[in-house]
Formats: structure tokens, C-alpha cells, sequence
């Protein structure tokens, strides 16, 4: 239990502090306006983003979060992290910076499958 706990944990606080400084980022750095421009997005829609990934990370954060809350946290994540990389793609960017989000992917599906595993091992101590 300890293990998984650890590993929950340092996945979960690693995934969320890279999605709070993408999301101060797209906030405070005027070069975020010019990639989401080159992108094809609107300018609203990089605060529309930062605001989804501020709420996201503090969900997941929270330890009393509800179940279904951080499920469609780990949700959106995915969906917005598998769109950076077929929008990457879509604008010709170079391969590194296209598959780059896909190791943000990676570290939220170790956080998503330690947290189902923790919850199982909660359920099997309390009953």
C-alpha cells in the first residue's frame, strides 16, 4: 500500500505542477499567443485552457475530491493532451515537438492506474 501510495503521489504531484506552469504559461507569456495562433486556435481559447487546467490539477489534488470528479479530470486531460499531439501534427511541427505531449500522457496514465490501484487496496483493507 505504501508503495502504490508513493507512486500515486509522486505521478499525480509531477503531472499537476506541469499542467499549473503550462496553464501560468498560457496566461503570462505573450509567445503562448503566437503558438496558439500557429496552431489554428483562437486567443480565447489558450485562457479557456489554462482555466480547464488550473480546475484539473486541483482536482486531482485534492484527496477528497469525488471519484467521478477526478475521473473526468484524468479525462480531460487525455482528451486535451492527445489533441495537442494530433494538432502538433496537423501544423507540420516537427516530430519532437509533436509526440513531446505524449510523455505528459505517459506520466498521467502511471498517476490514473496508481490511483484505481489504491482505491482497490482501500476497498480490500476496509471490508
Amino acid at each position: 500500500m505504501k508503495k502504490t501510495r508513493i507512486i500515486y503521489w509522486s505521478t499525480t504531484a509531477l503531472f499537476c505542477l506541469l499542467m499549473l506552469f503550462s496553464a501560468f504559461n498560457y496566461l503570462t507569456n505573450p509567445e503562448m499567443k503566437l503558438a496558439f495562433a500557429h496552431l489554428g486556435f483562437p486567443d480565447y481559447f489558450r485562457v479557456e485552457l489554462a482555466i480547464a487546467k488550473i480546475l484539473g490539477a486541483l482536482a486531482l489534488l485534492f484527496p477528497f475530491t469525488p471519484k467521478s470528479i477526478k475521473y473526468f479530470a484524468y479525462a480531460g486531460f487525455a482528451t486535451t493532451i492527445i489533441s495537442a499531439t494530433i494538432a502538433h501534427i496537423a501544423s507540420s511541427d516537427p516530430l519532437i515537438v509533436a509526440i513531446a505531449p505524449l510523455i505528459f500522457f505517459a506520466v498521467l496514465i502511471l498517476s490514473f492506474f496508481y490511483y484505481e490501484k489504491m482505491v482497490k487496496e482501500l476497498k480490500t483493507i476496509n471490508n
